[in-house]
């Protein structure tokens, strides 16, 4: 947990960094921008990695059963709230309209509109969020992975702002009373500190594929290296049509839909 001390001095590398003096500060807080999570002998690794929605499969489990297994899975891996309210909530991976999701993409001749698309971080190859952050708590790791420090946070919300996709969630108050029943294995937030999905860094450094995609009974998510020809996600995507959202913004997205 964070004292009080440690938030103040972070607040205060935070103001600097917007100074003269930035880049040393930022860059001593930041270290290498490695996650301790990829130093595992049994890591998996990959150069890319990234994630295909088959939106098909997806929705006609959620028409049958109104099926969140995925959501549940993340949600209960990472000690993710149960908070109510749309200004308070903190989700991870979510259901939302298609002309939500893809505003300005919307076809009438598509039969998209109105039907649930699973959405969460993008982990865009040129992330927005990662270039505002002034303490490098959000970072790009070398294999693509978009992260979050939350020691580092400072609660500024430069990045919410930045992402055009609202994969980013603030905690305005303390999350964990909100959680059920608390997993030792990844950390709890605190008040003033934004969170999002890390595509299971943690679990890829055991050698495991990301909660969601293990719970998802219908093969609907899969996940890999965009980078190898031979990996599941390229197979997913071969001779098949597949979507980013907002391609316009150049963030270069990581979560490709198949239509």
């Amino acid at each position: 947990m964070m004292d009080k001390d440690r938030r103040s001095f972070l607040k205060l590398a935070g103001f600097c960094a917007l100074g003269v003096g930035a880049k040393p500060v930022t860059d001593a807080l930041a270290g290498s921008g490695q996650s301790p999570y990829s130093s595992k002998p049994r890591a998996l690794e990959a150069k890319r990695w990234g994630m295909v929605v088959d939106v098909k499969k997806c929705q006609e489990k959620i028409a049958k059963d109104q099926c969140r297994d995925c959501i549940a899975a993340c949600h209960i891996t990472h000690n993710v709230p149960e908070i109510e309210g749309a200004k308070e909530e903190i989700k991870w991976i979510w259901q939302t309209p298609y002309e939500h999701a893809f505003p300005g993409q919307v076809d009438e001749f598509a039969q998209l509109t109105g039907t649930p698309f699973m959405v969460l971080c993008n982990h865009c190859d040129n992330p927005p969020c990662v270039r505002v952050c002034p303490t490098k708590a959000t970072f790009k790791r070398e294999d693509g992975v978009v992260m979050m420090d939350f020691h580092r946070c400072i609660g500024c919300r430069y990045c919410m702002a930045a992402c055009p996709f609202g994969a980013r969630s603030f905690n305005f108050q303390d999350p964990r009373p909100f959680i059920k029943e608390v997993r030792t294995e990844f950390p709890t937030r605190m008040r003033g500190v934004v969170e999002k999905c890390n595509f299971c860094a943690e679990r890829l450094a055991e050698g495991l594929q990301p909660a969601c995609v293990e719970a998802c009974k219908e093969k609907a998510l899969i996940f890999g290296d965009l980078e190898d020809p031979d990996s599941d996600v390229r197979r997913a995507l071969r001779g098949k049509y597949a979507i980013r959202r907002k391609t316009y913004l150049g963030t270069r997205p990581s979560v490709l839909y198949l239509v």
